[in-house]
This record gives structure tokens, sequence and C-alpha cells, in this order.
């Protein structure tokens, strides 16, 4: 291999920490578990519902200029996002985003959204055109939706309902492919990542919508994914050295399998941390997710997944044969 990040033939005793892994993973998982129930997510429109409109920005006209001219109308945080179109010739695209208005006057929630809806497109007319007519008019309202309670509650049991089978079918497919042992190691180590990432934008506040849903089930794959490298290499060894006391066949092969995590992972980072940096505020709290998703992964990889299954240890087909009465064997 040209390149190598981790030394050949090392004996790290990754496992002799796994109690103290377990100490700052518990903790950070009731940290999480007590940012969500005290702080809760920044929910976006997917999930808490809202309005989303989308026009042509003209050259002259910026996001804080769309910003100072909607948010008196607005109850709360309005959101503007700028985005380039398709093609050669494609328009800026101005994309505004608010959350459900309160009613008034005796208004249905359908009828509040309805109404700052159109309040928020004749102040962005008003910012764009002013007083221009005719052929002057630049205002250009290319797509307006709104996403009731409804609708985003289903959206959001969706996205539950995704992340719970993809670990259900992982624990399915570890099952069959090793052992129920492996099975619970690799759903602990999932279960544990998508947790601390949650409890991760609790506490920055970064919005939490279906990109992020998507992101989640990324990282479930992923750390899947080095958690797979890992107890293949387990049983592999396992099965090598069935004299060898089970956590330094887990050290075993997880030093062998370092360098091509730190590797995978390295990688990934970067990409990932472009997107992060020069993505723009779109695709800022997915990058942020995955960034996050893919340090957890392969830290619970390592010390979550691989700690489980030294915990409930593993048939390592090295049971005494059963004597049969009366059999001498094969001369």
């Amino acid at each position: 291999m040209l390149l190598r990040v981790w030394p050949e033939n090392t004996q790290v005793g990754f496992m002799s920490l796994r109690h103290i892994a377990l100490v700052l993973s518990v903790g950070l998982l009731l940290a999480s578990a007590a940012l969500l129930a005290t702080k809760s997510l920044n929910f976006g429109i997917d999930f808490a519902g809202g309005a989303v409109i989308e026009i042509e920005q003209p050259d002259d006209i910026s996001a804080d200029d769309i910003r100072n001219a909607v948010s008196p109308l607005i109850v709360g945080e309005v959101q503007v996002n700028s985005a380039r179109g398709t093609g050669a010739d494609a328009p800026q695209i101005a994309v505004v985003r608010f959350k459900p208005q309160p009613p008034i006057d005796g208004e249905t929630a359908d009828e509040a959204q309805n109404r700052a809806g159109d309040e928020v497109s004749a102040a962005l007319r008003t910012l764009v055109d002013g007083d221009r007519t005719g052929d002057d008019v630049r205002f250009s309202l290319r797509s307006e939706a709104s996403v009731g309670p409804k609708v985003s509650a289903e959206l959001f049991r969706s996205g539950v309902m995704a992340l719970t089978v993809a670990l259900l079918l992982m624990m399915v497919y570890i099952s069959f492919r090793f052992q129920w042992q492996y099975a619970l190691g690799a759903v602990a180590a999932l279960f544990h990542d998508i947790i601390l990432t949650m409890g991760m934008f609790s506490l920055t506040g970064f919005e939490f919508n279906l990109a992020t849903i998507a992101a989640l089930l990324t990282i479930v794959g992923y750390s899947m994914n080095d958690t797979v490298i890992v107890f293949d290499r387990v049983r592999e060894e396992a099965r090598k050295y069935k004299k060898l006391e089970l956590n330094k066949v887990v050290d075993l092969a997880i030093n062998a399998t370092m360098s091509r995590t730190l590797l995978t992972s390295g990688t990934t980072l970067l990409a990932l941390l472009s997107i992060f940096l020069f993505g723009g505020p779109v695709l800022k709290g997915m990058s942020f997710a995955l960034i996050f998703g893919v340090i957890v992964g392969t830290y619970s990889s390592i010390f979550v997944a691989s700690a489980v299954v030294l915990l409930l240890g593993i048939d390592r087909g090295d049971k005494p044969k059963r004597e049969v009465d009366g059999f001498q064997g094969v001369s």
C-alpha cells in the first residue's frame, strides 16, 4: 500500500479502554436524551409545517433585502436561500421559507397560512418591481407550496419508520451473516450513532428535516459497513486463534483493519468538510450530520459494537467433541 496512516503489526489494546468508552458513551447518550426531551429539535418545514415560496431573484436584490421585506409580516424566523437554476442562462432563485403562522380573528390554521403566503408574495412583488408596470415587470413567482400539520406529522412518522426498518433489516442481515451476538453489537452501535447525532442537532440548532433523515440513513449504512469489516476480521481471527482470549482476538481484528478505517473515514470527511464549508446553507445541516455521523460511527464500530460482542461472547467452534460409547475411531 502506497499510503498507510496506521503502522503494520500494531498491538494497541483497544478493548482495555472499553470501560472508559462505556462511561463516555452512556454519558453522551444521557446528555442527548436530556437535550431531546428539554430543547427538542429545530424541525424544518417538512416536519413542523409551513410554506415555501420561490421567486426569480434579480441581481440588484440580495437575500438580506428579501428577508427585511418579509420579516415584518411573519411571526418567527424567515429563511432565505439562494440557488442557481439549471441550464446556461438559468436565473438566480430565491427560496423563502417560514413556519406556520398563528390564526387571527377566528381563522383556521390553513386560512392563516394562506393569508401569510399571500402577504409574503405581495411584499416580494413590491420589492422586486416597485413602481414598474407593463413590460418592465420583473417579478416571477416560480412556485408556492405549504405543508400542513397533518402532512408534516405523516412525513415525520415516515422518517422514523424508515430508520426503524433500516435497523431491523440490519439486525436480521448480521444475524444470518454472523451470529446473533454480532447483530446486537451492530444495532447497539447504530442506535448509539443515531441518538448522538440527533442530540448534536438539538444542541446546535441545525434544522432537522427530510434531508437530515436521509443523512441519518446514510450514517446507518456507513457505520454498518465499517462494523461488518471489523466483525469479519474478528470472526477470521477467532477461527485462527481458538485458544487466544477473546479480548485479544478483537484487538487483533481492530488493529488489522484500522488503517482501512482511518483512510476511508479521512477521505470521506475531506469531501464532507468541503460541502459543509462551501455548499451553502441548504446543504449545511445535512453535511454536518454526515460529518458528525462518520466520526461517531468510526468510534462506535470499535468501542461499542466490538465491546458488546466481547461482553456477550461468540461461538468460536472450540467446543469439545462428544464421545460416543463403543466408537474406537478409524485405524
